[in-house]
Parts: structure tokens; C-alpha cells; sequence
């Protein structure tokens, strides 16, 4: 069966990150788009489908969206336009302190 995991982009330039079950994922984005369900997209339609992908295993499908839902907004954007090189910058380690394994 699989997971969906996608990101909407809001009215309000705001990212919506969540997963469909199944294979219909257009179907999932219908019912934000319609208000379907109150919730966080309720208030802030239109929303379009900026990025999505396909897991096999439901359980992957979630650990990849609570993953992606931690993410700062310019990691959110460098995913959306496949900019891996970006995702890898903006996923090192902030603050100045040392890896233990670098000479000091």
C-alpha cells in the first residue's frame, strides 16, 4: 500500500507538511484544498502541492515527515527544488562548537 509524504504551500507562504496512506495522493490534497477537514491548511486556501514522494512503507512515510516538519524553512525550499548540495549545507551543525574528533 504505501505512504505519501507531501508539502503544501499556503496562502500565506506558510508549508504544510503531512502524509497520505494509499496511492491517491491528489485525492489528500483535494481535501485541504476544499476544507475538508479543519485543521492547520482550513484557513490558509488556496493551497498547491509543492513536493511529495512515495514510500513504500508506511512506517518510513512518517519518520521522513517528522523529520521534514523540524526542518527551518530554507531546508523546506532547497527539498522542494531538489537542491541536495543545499539540504547537505544547511544540515551541518550550527553554534561553533567543535566535532570531538577535530584537533583542536
Amino acid at each position: 500500500m504505501g505512504a505519501f509524504v507531501y508539502m503544501l504551500k499556503c496562502s500565506d507562504d506558510s508549508y504544510y507538511i503531512g502524509s497520505a496512506t494509499g496511492d491517491d495522493l491528489w485525492k489528500r490534497v483535494a481535501e485541504h484544498e476544499t476544507g475538508a477537514y479543519r485543521g492547520y491548511t482550513y484557513t490558509r486556501r488556496p493551497v498547491h502541492l509543492a513536493w511529495s514522494e512515495h514510500f513504500d512503507r508506511i512506517a518510513d512515510a512518517i519518520a521522513v515527515e517528522r523529520k521534514i516538519k523540524g526542518w527551518s524553512r530554507a531546508k523546506k525550499e532547497a527539498l522542494i527544488r531538489g537542491d541536495w548540495g543545499k539540504i547537505r549545507l544547511l544540515a551541518k551543525r550550527r553554534g561553533g562548537k567543535k566535532n570531538r574528533d577535530t584537533p583542536a
